[in-house]
């Protein structure tokens, strides 16, 4: 991490509401709201809506918290990529002493507060996220290894589990199950976007996959976690959080992620860049909608099921 990210920029802005709220990664913070209330809604058993309510903002809490902790100590290597450049520290707006501050002072409110309004259980649950995310993968993973996505992918990929434990206290096969729907849509997800993203990550020194082992081993490794990702997606559809809705949508679009993935993985290394661009983003146009409706489709299970029409 260089001094960057721990001094006052001496050109520094003046920083608005945005520019803090810039801080917790919303785009990233509304994945982990609407998974979380899918574990939490999919559970069974139920919570008082006040307190369910209560639970997914101590969760979205807790996972902004992360991404302005991600930003304090990944300022250094913002300032050089051009996707994220234009963040609150490297574009001047915020410090890093300031995002710090934020991220462990919501850090803490976010677990507490969930462990008062719902159980310990879950708390210590999301704690235990928080600190994956910032010491395991941002910290250590991220700059170390090219597996970083895949191991630091479990991150992004627990808050369905917290939310089905503020209900339950515990895990199950279902909640691990939306875990590992997560977890292994992760590195198609990101490595879709390394393949496009030029020389972004080689010049910030992040060992990519894409950058190590080259474009053809990503295109390769994109296509095996894809395979991998389909037999979890499916298989999901058969415990008591599927269902027909589920079971259908998880078909139709593990066919066309499956057939996205093939044809990235038989890209000719020779063709050209603009060629290989838009093949690549639009399959990392088409992961951001598969994970959403995965989710919407249990989420539809639940809603049904009172009514006789969703479940087995």
């Amino acid at each position: 991490m260089s001094d960057a990210s721990l001094h006052t920029p001496a050109d520094q802005k003046e920083a608005s509401f945005g520019d803090f709220f810039a801080l917790l990664k919303p785009r990233v913070m509304s994945l982990v709201v609407f998974t979380a209330m899918v574990g939490l809604l999919a559970a069974p058993g139920s919570l008082h809506p006040l307190v369910a309510f209560i639970a997914i903002l101590c969760i979205a809490i807790g996972g902004g918290a992360s991404g302005a902790l991600n930003m304090w100590y990944d300022a250094d290597i913002d300032a050089i990529m051009t996707r994220t450049k234009g963040r609150p520290i490297p574009s001047g707006k915020v410090t890093g002493g300031e995002a710090f501050a934020i991220g462990l002072t919501l850090s803490g409110f976010s677990v507490v507060m969930l462990g008062l309004a719902t159980n310990w259980f879950a708390a210590g649950f999301l704690a235990f996220t928080i600190f994956f995310y910032v010491v395991i993968y941002t910290m250590w993973l991220k700059r170390w290894t090219p597996q970083n996505i895949v191991i630091g992918g479990a991150a992004g990929a627990f808050p369905p589990m917290v939310g089905w434990a503020c209900v339950t206290g515990g895990v199950s096969i279902e909640s691990t199950l939306m875990f590992l729907l997560t977890f292994m849509w992760t590195p198609p997800h990101f490595w879709a976007l390394c393949l496009f993203m030029k020389s972004d990550y080689k010049d910030a020194g992040v060992p990519m996959l894409n950058v190590t082992h080259g474009r053809k081993a990503t295109r390769a490794h994109i296509l095996v976690y894809t395979v991998l990702l389909a037999a979890v997606a499916i298989g999901m559809g058969f415990t008591s959080v599927g269902g027909p809705i589920y079971l259908l949508t998880a078909v139709v679009l593990n066919a066309g992620f499956l057939w996205g993935a093939f044809a990235i993985w038989r890209r000719d290394d020779e063709a050209s860049f603009a060629d290989d661009h838009k093949r690549e983003r639009s399959f990392f146009r088409f992961s951001l909608m598969y994970l959403f409706l995965h989710f919407g489709a249990i989420l539809a299970e639940v809603a049904l099921a009172p009514y006789g029409l969703g479940g087995w």
